[in-house]
C-alpha cells in the first residue's frame, strides 16, 4: 500500500507532498530523545507536538520522495547542537517540520507526521515500528514497545546507499542539486539559547545531558 500524503505548516504557507508513502516504504516511529524535545520547545510547538512520553511522531523516509509545493523562501534550518542533524522548520508559524543530515551527501528526509494530512497519515503509514531513545522519556515508559537504534539503521542505510548509487539524492527539495548544500542557510543555537534548553530540563526533572 502506497500513496501520496500531503503537509502543510500551521499557517499554510510551506506545504508540499510526501510521494510513494508506505509502511514499506519508511519508517513511522516515535522519538523520545531530548534533541527532539527541544525542538519543539524551541520553536514554542511542544504542547502540541509532544505526547504524554515526551515523544514526537515521525515518519523517515528517501529525501527523493518529498516535493516541496509552496512556501520554499520560508522554510529555515538549524544545528540544535555539533550533531550533524539539521532542523527544518517554517519561519512563518515557526512549525517544526522536517530533520536531516547536515548536507544531502547522506541522503534521507524525516518529517514530524503532526504536519501530514491527519484524514491520511495513519492509514498510509501503518502502523508505528516502536519507540526511540524512551530513556530519555517523560515519565514511566517502560510499557512502551521499543525500536532498536540498529534495526533502524538498518533499514535506513539500505534506502540511503540506493539513492547514492542511483543519483537520486540530488532530487531533494532541500539541497542544491549540484553542491548538495542546504537551501537556507542553518542557524547554530548560541550559547544562550542552549543554556535556556538546559535550564528546561533541569527545571521539569530531567537529565540536561
Amino acid at each position: 500500500m502506497t500513496s501520496d500524503l500531503s503537509f502543510a505548516c500551521d499557517c499554510g504557507t510551506v506545504t508540499g507532498t510526501m510521494r510513494g508513502v508506505g509502511p514499506d516504504r519508511g519508517d513511522h516511529v516515535v522519538c523520545h530523545c531530548t534533541d527532539c524535545q527541544d525542538l519543539t520547545h524551541h520553536l514554542g510547538h511542544a504542547e502540541r507536538l509532544l505526547d504524554a512520553h515526551g515523544g514526537t511522531a515521525l515518519y523517515q523516509t528517501r529525501c527523493a520522495n518529498m516535493r516541496l509545493d509552496t512556501g520554499r523562501e520560508q522554510l529555515a534550518c538549524l544545528h540544535l547542537t555539533d550533531a550533524p542533524t539539521l532542523r527544518w522548520y517554517a519561519a512563518c508559524c515557526r512549525t517544526p517540520l522536517f530533520n536531516t543530515f547536515k548536507n544531502g551527501k547522506l541522503p534521507f528526509i524525516t518529517i514530524l507526521t503532526a504536519a501530514c494530512d491527519p484524514a491520511a497519515r495513519e492509514r498510509l503509514l501503518g502502523p508505528l515500528r516502536g519507540h526511540l531513545f524512551t530513556q530519555d522519556a517523560t515519565g514511566d515508559a517502560s510499557h512502551l514497545p521499543k525500536m532498536s537504534m540498529v534495526s533502524l539503521m538498518r533499514r535506513f542505510f539500505t534506502r540511503a546507499i540506493n539513492d547514492i548509487v542511483s543519483g537520486e539524492r540530488r532530487r531533494s527539495a532541500l539541497f542544491d542539486a549540484k553542491t548538495l548544500e542546504p537551501i537556507a542557510t542553518p542557524h547554530r543555537l548560541t550559547g544562550e539559547e542552549r543554556q535556556a534548553l538546559e535550564g528546561r530540563r533541569t527545571n521539569a526533572g530531567l537529565d540536561p545531558t
